[in-house]
């Protein structure tokens, strides 16, 4: 026997759909199996038009008005209800990938400083970010090991890596506090491969991932202009003009392009065998990407 009528069955079946939506995209744990329980229970209700509880306490709205099964509401409900799908999952998918890199903006901005300032021996500063960094992290830790969002929900190493990140973050902190500082950004340069795989796994296209793959090679390429070995400058510059490459697609504004002439010149300065001027030019290309990375990476 029916007790539900036509905008009872809408509502039920809408709500069921964002409790569903809820569930799959944004809910992690107990919260999650609650929300998938009750959108299918509000589901069920409304397509077979009866709910248990309106028939144990007597109650029905199949005889109210709303009770028809006009066009124009049946019409009208069904669209509804394919905007909620359509356009609940769209925008779900959106805003928790975009929520998950907003939190992972701000506890990295700490460790990029940590990291920053330890590779350039300041040791009350790192400091002072490393204990930002910590709680930061933590927070951060706890939010995405409970819940992953849409983007990350396949990713079964996403905890074990949450987990080894914070046991490099503790095990550096007598280096950070009173030890050797760049044995500390060594360590900490450990992080961020790990990062960037998380997000490569996951199929985030990112300015950040490119920026790490470039500064990794980068490195190299100071390394050789430091030792003034033009042929080893020479060697390197296609790999890492290619990773530059790869930075300029996600975003090619002033900031990169001076990146790009520095990187340039220094190949020039190669090519032309001026080899006292290599170190000099090699430090103005790792300043134009620190100003970056530390802004947008």
């Amino acid at each position: 026997m029916h007790n539900l009528n036509t905008l009872d069955r809408l509502f039920r079946a809408l709500l069921g759909l964002l409790l569903l939506e809820l569930a799959f995209f944004w809910l992690g744990s107990v919260w999650q199996i609650a929300a998938y329980a009750a959108g299918a229970i509000m589901l069920t209700t409304s397509a077979f038009c009866f709910c248990p509880l309106y028939k144990i306490f007597d109650f029905s709205t199949a005889s109210r008005s709303g009770s028809g099964s006009g066009k124009t509401l049946i019409v009208g409900g069904a669209l509804l209800l394919l905007a909620v799908v359509v356009g609940g999952s769209y925008a779900s998918m959106f805003f928790s990938r975009k929520i998950f890199l907003e939190d992972f903006n701000v506890m990295n901005n700490f460790y990029k400083q940590t990291l920053f300032l330890t590779g350039k021996n300041e040791r009350e500063k790192a400091i002072a970010n490393y204990e930002k960094l910590l709680p930061a992290y933590q927070l951060f830790q706890g939010k995405y090991m409970a819940y992953h969002p849409y983007a990350l929900k396949r990713d079964d190493q996403l905890n074990s890596d949450l987990i080894r990140v914070a046991e490099m973050l503790q095990g550096v902190n007598d280096l950070v506090l009173t030890g050797d500082l760049h044995a500390a950004h060594l360590d900490l340069e450990k992080i961020r491969p790990v990062f960037q795989e998380m997000f490569k796994r996951n199929g985030f296209s990112m300015l950040s991932i490119t920026l790490v793959d470039f500064h990794d090679a980068m490195e190299l390429l100071l390394d050789a202009a430091n030792v003034k070995n033009a042929s080893k400058v020479i060697e390197l510059y296609i790999p890492i003009s290619e990773k530059l490459k790869a930075v300029e697609a996600e975003a090619n504004d002033e900031e990169i392009q001076t990146i790009r002439r520095h990187l340039d010149a220094l190949l020039a300065l190669a090519n032309e065998a001026k080899i006292d001027q290599l170190g000099a030019k090699g430090e103005e290309l790792k300043s134009s990407f620190v100003s970056v990375y530390l802004k947008r990476g």
